[in-house]
């Protein structure tokens, strides 16, 4: 055999060998039947991009597009679930601001609130009181004065308790002592309602009811009464400050864009680790939001939270402005929404917790109670949101609009609507204090069936100028419909408000 033979021989020697290698190895002997529904492709198209793998292995631009999604979607995830506290920690924030300091100052709308106050629709029909308490140096004492109703949330504006009418003093006042989570020190065996917290930071809110218009009364029995202090402080109390909160420029509502997420880090910072869920706490971990470590997101993380709170905000306003759940809706005919979905004030619904529920509740609203789920004929109140009129259009402050109540209408005691800034959630800014009107106002005129029209719009119609409510061109709004003491037909239904109906 000549030289070339020879190499020839020795190439298709190893190509056999080869071939055989390989035909032994695409079919081995043992060999299973693997489904193509858990095989990944070379090339996968997805939202984020193309992203290409080498035998499942991810090349370095799909690894750094998957991070950069994660990132992001966590980011718009913990706007969303940490919302509600957020929201305490920004009312503190707002309230210390004013003055009232926590453990020291108490804030009291003396005047009723305007809209130079920024506070998630509250209104401005009632005495509110509000103050936070922090139990991180120990217990704390508040005294409550007779006769008020509100609730006492965590951190995370979970429930913690009710103070006045339905709390453990029954409307009679009394020393609530709020305890520390993980607390092991001596406590007084009698004189207090014992209370304990899981968190170490607690925001009071709580009405003072106006007897017979006689709004000086009702300011003077709060600060008669209502009192806070430490525990170990309580042989000589320090004064308490009250802080008239009535026409002051303040702000209580969280953030919206970046800033959002360092309220959250100075929440986490001053709670215990354990205080909230291990899941939730994973989540802020996952983005940089950790106790006791600085949060310092480098440029990359710092744009992508900063895209993905404005995504969550936008999420927020959709849940809340065009809600996509069925049961948002109070009335199939009507554009009617309720704000409390699944009347349950933990957002449960056979075992489930109801996200977008938490979500449109906490964007617009503050205070969580059992009582705001267990609403019975005659007593408390009754909530209907509107941002749309009949023809399903959103409210446009720069046009005229009516809406009739029927009679007779279900409120065991008055009726109300505040109008809303769209954009703060808080009363309208316009030239009438009470951003609304109510049906104690006694030059309102009913129509000839015992019914109610109210006007909206930027200047008062001819002739209905006692059942006007102020607008503003320019500036989108929305209102609540509010029942104080609800009768039977507003739960059965057999009674509902008209749409709102566009003169002009």
């Amino acid at each position: 055999m000549n030289r070339y033979a020879r190499i020839q021989a020795v190439v298709m020697s190893s190509l056999l060998s080869a071939a055989t290698a390989a035909a032994n190895q695409s079919a081995p002997q043992f060999k299973a039947e693997v489904p193509a529904s858990i095989q990944t492709p070379g090339t996968v198209q997805t939202r984020i991009g193309t992203l290409n793998f080498t035998d499942g292995l991810p090349d370095q631009a799909a690894v750094q597009k998957v991070y950069d999604n994660i990132d992001f979607s966590r980011g718009v995830e913990a706007f969303l679930s940490g919302m509600p506290a957020a929201s305490v920690y920004a009312m503190c924030e707002g309230l210390a601001d004013a003055g009232a300091v926590k453990n020291k100052g108490i804030g009291i709308t003396e005047n009723l609130l305007d809209a130079r106050s920024l506070f998630l629709t509250a209104n401005t029909t009632t005495v509110y009181v509000f103050f936070c308490v922090d139990l991180s140096n120990g217990p704390v004492v508040a005294q409550v004065p007779p006769g008020v109703l509100g609730p006492v949330d965590d951190a995370f504006f979970r429930y913690v308790t009710d103070v006045g009418v339905i709390g453990p003093d029954k409307g009679k006042g009394g020393k609530y002592l709020f305890v520390p989570p993980g607390y092991s020190g001596g406590l007084p065996t009698d004189g207090y309602f014992v209370t304990k917290s899981s968190t170490n930071t607690n925001l009071v809110l709580y009405r003072a009811f106006v007897k017979d218009g006689d709004i000086a009364a009702a300011v003077k029995g709060v600060k008669d009464h209502a009192r806070i202090y430490p525990l170990s402080e309580a042989t000589s109390a320090p004064e308490t400050t009250f802080v008239n909160l009535s026409g002051k420029q303040l702000n209580t509502i969280h953030a919206n864009d970046f800033h959002f997420y360092e309220e959250l880090y100075n929440v986490v910072q001053s709670e215990p680790a354990d205080a909230f869920d291990p899941e939730i706490v994973g989540l802020f971990a996952s983005i940089g939001i950790k106790k006791g470590q600085p949060f310092a997101p480098d440029a990359r993380m710092r744009t992508i939270l900063t895209d993905a709170v404005a995504v969550g905000n936008a999420t927020a306003r959709s849940m809340v402005f065009a809600p996509r759940e069925p049961r948002a809706k109070f009335y199939p005919d009507r554009q009617w929404n309720n704000g409390f979905i699944g009347n349950s004030y933990q957002f449960l619904n056979e075992g489930e917790r109801m996200l977008d529920a938490r979500t449109m509740f906490h964007y617009a609203a503050t205070g969580i109670t059992p009582a705001m789920a267990d609403a019975k004929p005659g007593t408390g109140s009754a909530y209907a949101f509107a941002v749309r009129d009949g023809a399903g259009e959103y409210l446009d402050g720069g046009k005229t609009y009516k809406i009739t109540l029927p009679s007779p209408i279900p409120a065991g005691q008055f009726w109300s609507f505040t109008v809303y800034d769209n954009q703060t959630r808080s009363m309208l800014e316009t030239d009438q204090k009470l951003a609304g009107i109510d049906s104690n106002q006694p030059d309102i005129k009913k129509n000839e069936d015992g019914s109610v029209t109210i006007w909206f719009s930027p200047n008062a119609p001819e002739g209905h100028q006692t059942n006007w409510v102020q607008t503003m061109p320019g500036k989108g709004w929305n209102t609540i419909l509010r029942l104080y003491a609800p009768l039977e037909p507003w739960f059965d239904k057999s009674w509902k408000p008209g749409d709102f109906e566009k003169v002009q």
